[in-house]
């Protein structure tokens, strides 16, 4: 490897959104050698299985949008 070309590769301490956190190396740059994700396996749709239920919700708002709302 040449020296004076590359980042800085440390350890940081990530932590998930429901507050599990582990170690890891990176180049990221963070203040205090922590990273916190606000999207993990257990909340992000595409894991949960919510997708489905978000694409209808937004197909069903897209026709109401599109032919009126009979509420």
């Amino acid at each position: 490897m040449k020296k004076g070309i590359h980042p800085d590769y440390h350890e940081i301490t990530v932590v998930m959104s429901d507050g599990t956190e582990f170690k890891t190396r990176s180049t990221l740059e963070t203040k205090d050698g922590t990273y916190h994700s606000e999207v993990d396996s257990k909340n992000h749709p595409f894991y949960t299985d919510n997708l489905k239920v978000q694409k209808k919700a937004d197909r069903i708002d897209r026709f109401h949008k599109r032919y009126g709302s009979k509420d």
